[in-house]
Order: C-alpha cells, then structure tokens, then sequence
C-alpha cells in the first residue's frame, strides 16, 4: 500500500520531529523509521534497524554518522530503553551475495518493520521507498537528519553492526575490522591484498571478488 497523507513536506529547519508531528496531526501514529548500516562496506553483514519512538524526545538523538562512537551507545541506551518497539535485522555477507545488497536491504526492511511489538500506521524510510507493506509509507531524501524515528533507526543498525564488526575482528584479526568496520579504506585494502578475502567479505563485490579470482589462478598455477 502506498501514500502519503502529508499536505506539505516539513521544512529541514523545523526539528528532527516534524515529520512524526505532521503525521500524527493527520491521523497517523504510531510512526516507525527503519534505516541501514554497512550497505557500502565490502565485508561483514548489513544490518537493518526499525524503531517507534515515544512522544517525549530522546536527549541527543541524531543521525548516527554524525555522533562520536561514545555518544552513539549512549543514544542507543536511551533507545532500546524507551523506545515504543524496536528491532534489528542481520543479513549475512553470503545473502547479499547471493541476491544482492539492494533486494538484501528492502527485504530486511520489511523483516524488521514486521519484527516491531507494534504495528505502525506509517513508514518513514531512509532514500528507499520499502515496497510491500500494508501501511503507507515515505521515502525521506536524508531521513536519518531530518526524521527521528529514522535517526533512531540509523543509531540501532550502526550500534549493532560495529558491534558485530569488532567481535570480526578477534576472529579475523588481519584485517582491522574494528576500525574501518568492513568498509574500503587504505588499511583494509592492503590487508585484503596481503592475505586475501576471508569468509566474512563480499565475494560479489567487484574488488573482493578479483583478488579471490587471483587467489584461484594462483592455485591453479
């Protein structure tokens, strides 16, 4: 189902709860926000967060790209402790190679917005539209800024996902998982030049899958 009962779009300046204010004017309440962490890394899972959050506002809430990583768990406390409903969806690195980072996200979208304790009467979502659902729902260019529920959402999958890639790291300790988090830097380019992909990297992505490609001719040499 799809709509959008707003008149008008809040303006960016008009506070991280506009679009919940709006919403519930017209009728809908409650309204769940659902964003991704690790959709741009080439190693470890995505993980999709989905929250309600309660009228009154959470001290400190904002996109979690743009919180220090203290102040991102202190926020997820606050979350997970207040929060109307909350969920955390965890797709493995083999899914998304086997159908896709995009697919893997959208359909761990709808997995944890029907994950929540309560059914939401709108959907806020992070740049995707999330097709499927039996509410409406919205697609908000840079909704992590400007929507706290989908904040809320952005501070759940990246807590839960680094949390994931630092437990990697004492796995797969060659690769620095802890500090870069899965994603493309110099540090983990080096790394997966001098060892190769482990289990846990992308095998679909274009620069993981030529060094495991190298990898076989080298064997097979």
């Amino acid at each position: 189902m799809k709509g959008r009962p707003l008149r008008f779009t809040p303006r960016r300046d008009a506070g991280l709860y506009a679009y919940e204010r709006a919403l519930a004017h017209g009728g809908f309440a409650p309204v769940a926000g659902v964003d991704e962490a690790g959709r741009g890394a080439c190693a470890g899972p995505l993980v999709i967060g989905a929250a309600i959050l309660p009228p009154r506002p959470i001290p400190g809430l904002a996109d979690s790209k743009l919180l220090t990583p203290a102040r991102r768990e202190a926020v997820y406390a606050e979350i997970v402790d207040r929060a109307v409903a909350w969920s955390a969806v965890v797709v493995s690195s083999r899914e998304i190679d086997r159908f896709g980072v995009h697919r893997c996200n959208i359909t761990g979208m709808r997995r944890a917005l029907a994950a929540l304790d309560v059914r939401p009467a709108y959907v806020l979502s992070d740049g995707f539209t999330v097709p499927g659902l039996d509410v409406p729902g919205l697609a908000v260019i840079k909704g992590d800024r400007v929507a706290a529920c989908v904040a809320a959402a952005s501070v759940i999958a990246k807590v839960t996902r680094d949390r994931i890639m630092t437990g990697l790291h004492a796995r797969y300790p060659g690769y620095g998982f802890d500090v870069h988090k899965g994603y493309i830097t110099r540090a983990h380019t080096a790394a997966l030049d001098a060892h190769g992909p482990c289990a846990e990297h992308r095998f679909s992505y274009v620069n993981v899958g030529r060094l495991a490609r190298g990898a076989r001719t080298d064997r097979a040499g």
